[in-house]
């Protein structure tokens, strides 16, 4: 069966005045209910919560900061949702508003509860209506108008494929609205290539995201083996034309899956708070990839993080203690604080400063290789 996460920025979703492009969304929704009806299951990574707040409050601007966000996405959600919900009835799907974080998506026990709550709607042949929990995140808003949750999700449910839909037609070889030359880039198979084109982070007066996110979720999509497409989502033919497999936008291929979700959540989504610099045994046994690093092998301590946190991990640069090479990314289970007091002894002695300290300073399972 097929299965189809569907992604409308804020752009899609709301005016450059923050009104609900109504014409635009019930085109989206005609797409939705026939392929839903088709036999397809169909999952909608949403936002616009913050605009329709704003535009119900009358804000002449997107807010700045943390509390002011919160509360216009507390306005906007249920407002916003509601106007999917009527929408698709009127169709006869049936509907589920679904709020994540990516906390659901890192913290294991999390992680199962949404994807059973997301296959049983699916089975119910319910439409879930999914957008973040703005209301209560913190870090998360900045991440990018949903597109790295659109990604995590289309990991989480094993979807065939990733839209992505946003105001202009995919990606260019650069921003077309200040380079009128650039053409669009048909088709990305090879990521790397991507260094030569100019994607930026210019994003709408009402969204956070920009280019540049939706590249980084369709590179994190395409390594869980999902193909994504960025097109433009104010055309609802455009969708219509992706959706029957026809060429339109920018489509990224599929690659072969070579992380777990929660390690593609790690190297894309959680911010670095700060640096493990590594000797060369180390720097061995973790571009093996099987192997925990352990503080006997760290030789330098970089930035003022907490247990928890995401660090990057370099190789040893040739003045001592400084950072080289990055090499990995991992959850760290010592604060910066106390893993300067143990740099570079081994288990026994460590608990003799530390009694309830960990013998991992980075688990391999919490540790993903570039």
């Amino acid at each position: 069966m097929r299965r189809v996460v569907i992604k409308l920025g804020s752009s899609v979703v709301a005016d450059s005045e923050g009104a609900p492009r109504m014409d635009v969304l019930a085109g989206v929704c005609d797409q939705l209910a026939t392929l839903h009806g088709e036999g397809a299951e169909v999952i909608v990574v949403t936002s616009g919560a913050i605009a329709r707040g704003m535009r119900v409050m009358d804000l002449p601007q997107r807010p700045t900061t943390i509390g002011a966000l919160q509360a216009a996405s507390a306005v906007g959600q249920g407002k916003l949702y509601r106007i999917y919900d009527e929408l698709l009835r009127e169709r006869d799907v049936t509907s589920a508003q679904v709020l994540l974080t990516f906390f659901d998506m890192s913290a294991r026990t999390h992680y199962l509860n949404a994807r059973l709550t997301l296959s049983t709607l699916l089975e119910w042949r319910v439409l879930p209506v999914i957008n973040e929990n703005d209301t209560t995140a913190t870090d998360e808003i900045s991440f990018g108008d949903n597109d790295f949750l659109a990604a995590q999700v289309a990991v989480l449910i094993a979807a065939d494929e990733l839209i992505l839909l946003t105001d202009i037609d995919g990606l260019f070889t650069a921003d077309p609205r200040l380079h009128p030359e650039a053409h669009i880039v048909a088709e990305v198979s090879d990521f790397d290539a991507l260094g030569d084109l100019e994607i930026g982070h210019t994003t709408s007066p009402l969204g956070s995201g920009g280019m540049r996110s939706k590249v980084v979720a369709a590179e994190m999509a395409t390594a869980a083996g999902i193909p994504t497409v960025i097109c433009n989502g104010t055309r609802p033919e455009a969708l219509a034309a992706v959706l029957a497999g026809e060429r339109e936008g920018t489509r990224f291929a599929a690659r072969e899956a070579r992380y777990s979700s929660f390690k593609l959540w790690l190297k894309y989504a959680k911010p670095s708070r700060g640096t493990l610099v590594i000797d060369a045994g180390a720097v061995r046994a973790v571009r093996d990839g099987s192997a925990s690093l352990l503080p006997v092998g760290i030789v330098g301590v970089i930035g003022d993080f907490d247990a928890g946190d995401a660090v990057e991990i370099t190789e040893q640069a040739e003045q001592d203690a400084q950072r080289g090479r990055t090499l990995a990314k991992g959850i760290c289970s010592y604060s910066a604080e106390e893993l300067r007091r143990v740099v570079g002894l081994k288990s026994d002695d460590i608990r003799q400063i530390l009694p309830r300290a960990s013998d991992e300073a980075v688990h391999r399972d919490y540790l993903v290789v570039d």
